[in-house]
């Protein structure tokens, strides 16, 4: 077994001190996805339409042809989704980290600037919002560089944050291998970040999350109102704060929490968060540059 290629010890039952900035129990933190005008569609060379986390949950793609209804859910969250967060979260004072991919925020120069005002965490999400499982590494490493040089010249900056997402067993590899990124999110192992030390180099991970996530909206077993969002949100964040030295992520779509029921969900949350003492609410940025101070690898 000392062979086997997967960590599923981690930090065991001793978990290290965080050390938190101000002796905070919990560090949390908040994503919005901008993915909206780089998912699949056959205007940008892809076989067939985008089939992934909209309303119409369980559809498929339709093959050599756009698929009009599609492409207006993914319309709503850069048109109209987008700003409603970005509304919320100004009123709030908290500043959340973008997962962008390049060719979305190429696509909405307007949105990119309200982002750098009101100095977000901008991570990239890769050139494309497209699934990476079966993409040809050369094309994956490619895309990667692509989606750096699209990200610098669009926000005035290299990302310094990485999470594809819809990964290939390579990407991981392919992100030290390119040996710019503060750390890589495209993890859920823990609630902690931790070094992946597999490719030569300790990598830091700040782990993400797929349950705190809207994308349970677009999900089969998922959420179906807002109420039920709130609560998973706020019973999330009570039993890390109950445990204390954790860390909390939301992932947030535009598409979808950006909608007015669940933003209402989302808003609620930011009241409850606000209301506790001892909450360090900070961009992934932030906690990576923390991590590497405090637990250097």
């Amino acid at each position: 077994m000392t062979d086997y290629p997967r960590d599923m010890t981690g930090y065991g039952p001793t978990p290290p001190d965080p050390q938190w900035p101000g002796g905070a129990r919990i560090a949390v933190q908040f994503v919005i996805n901008y993915e909206e005008g780089a998912e699949n569609c056959v205007l940008h060379g892809d076989k067939g339409s985008e089939a992934f986390l909209s309303e119409m949950v369980g559809t498929r793609s339709i093959p050599d042809a756009r698929c009009m209804q599609m492409e207006s859910l993914y319309e709503y969250g850069s048109r109209a989704g987008f700003w409603r967060l970005q509304r919320l979260f100004q009123s709030a004072g908290i500043r959340p980290t973008v997962f962008g991919v390049a060719l979305a925020m190429a696509r909405n120069p307007e949105a990119v600037a309200a982002m750098k005002e009101g100095n977000w965490e901008i991570a990239t999400h890769g050139l494309r919002w497209i699934d990476y499982q079966d993409i040809p590494e050369d094309v994956e490493r490619a895309h990667i560089q692509e989606a750096i040089a699209l990200h610098t010249q669009v926000t005035g900056s290299r990302p310094l944050g990485w999470y594809q997402g819809r990964t290939s067993p390579n990407t991981a590899r392919l992100v030290v291998e390119e040996g710019g990124f503060v750390y890589d999110a495209d993890s859920y192992a823990d609630d902690l970040p931790y070094y992946d030390r597999r490719y030569g180099r300790p990598q830091l991970i700040v782990p993400y999350t797929l349950d705190v996530n809207d994308m349970k909206f677009a999900a089969l077993n998922g959420f179906t109102e807002g109420e039920q969002f709130f609560r998973y949100l706020r019973d999330t964040f009570d039993m890390l704060y109950r445990e204390g030295g954790r860390m909390m992520s939301v992932g947030l779509h535009c598409r979808l929490a950006g909608k007015p029921a669940r933003a209402l969900a989302v808003a609620r949350f930011l009241e409850h968060v606000q209301a506790h003492e001892n909450v360090w609410v900070a961009t992934r940025l932030d906690i990576a540059r923390h991590w590497l101070s405090v637990h250097p690898a």
